[in-house]
């Protein structure tokens, strides 16, 4: 039976036979699919970004001084010391120039600028990134709320088709990684699937795990994940991947038999 017959209209990516009918679909169906869900995934990230980490970001601006600036790798600061600027769901802003850790947030992430580094605190610990030498940049109240307020929107665009290209470049390296075991778990199951057809197998097969993180976002940021909760969803986004990759092959159809030939050494019976 052919490919065609044995392997459904592929649309779907959300069950291992969904994921399978694109092993033989066409390049175009499959891109289409991604970019789908890379819109969705981008989407997720966006909404992110816009109800729970720019209020914070705008807040914490509305609280800087009148002057200020970040140059020749130092922060000048004019407020009080240490002050903290916001506090919104996920995120915590803070000035400390000495780094004294009198300031110290529930939240996820805090965000404290020192003298001459900005200490970035997570469940992970704490890291410290210094400010460029290079940098000429104000940190002041007069002009960072104009230009936060003239470039939400573009930055929140930019990061969407950021996040899209970003999904399907990485889609598209792996699936050139998975692919060849994929191409052995057919071969050794006798599965109709050559190297094109295991490629898009398992481009097809990173799609579901994708979802389970786009649905990971929308829940951290309702809140109905903690942060612990949420490292487990993207830990497991990986996995679900190698899961598609192993139940899918089942609904592959398999190949035809190869007809057994006599012993050519053995003489043929007379017509």
């Amino acid at each position: 039976m052919s490919a065609f017959a044995e392997t459904p209209f592929a649309w779907e990516p959300f069950t291992p036979r969904g994921v399978a009918a694109f092993a033989h679909a066409r390049l175009g169906r499959l891109f289409l699919v991604q970019l789908v869900v890379a819109m969705l995934a981008a989407a997720s990230v966006i909404w992110f970004l816009d109800t729970g980490c720019f209020p914070t970001i705008g807040a914490a601006i509305r609280q800087l001084p009148e002057t200020g600036e970040i140059r020749n790798g130092r922060l000048t600061w004019s407020g009080p010391s240490p002050q903290e600027l916001a506090e919104g769901k996920f995120l915590a802003f803070d000035v400390d120039p000495e780094h004294s850790g009198r300031i110290r947030s529930p939240r996820d992430v805090q965000i404290e600028f020192g003298a001459e580094s900005v200490r970035v605190f997570s469940l992970l610990g704490y890291a410290d990134l210094g400010y460029p030498p290079a940098w000429g940049v104000p940190f002041n109240r007069l002009d960072l709320e104009p230009l936060w307020g003239a470039w939400t929107a573009e930055i929140l665009f930019l990061v969407f088709v950021a996040t899209v290209l970003m999904l399907l470049v990485s889609w598209w390296l792996l699936a050139t990684i998975y692919f060849l075991p994929a191409w052995l778990i057919g071969f050794y199951g006798n599965r109709d699937l050559d190297w094109c057809a295991s490629w898009k197998l398992s481009a097809a097969a990173l799609l579901p795990g994708a979802l389970w993180m786009t649905a990971g976002v929308w829940l951290y940021g309702s809140g109905l994940l903690n942060l612990v909760a949420f490292a487990f969803v993207f830990a497991a986004h990986f996995v679900v991947a190698w899961i598609y990759l192993f139940l899918s092959q089942p609904f592959l159809p398999r190949t035809e038999a190869a007809p057994v030939k006599g012993n050519p050494f053995r003489p043929q019976p007379p017509a």
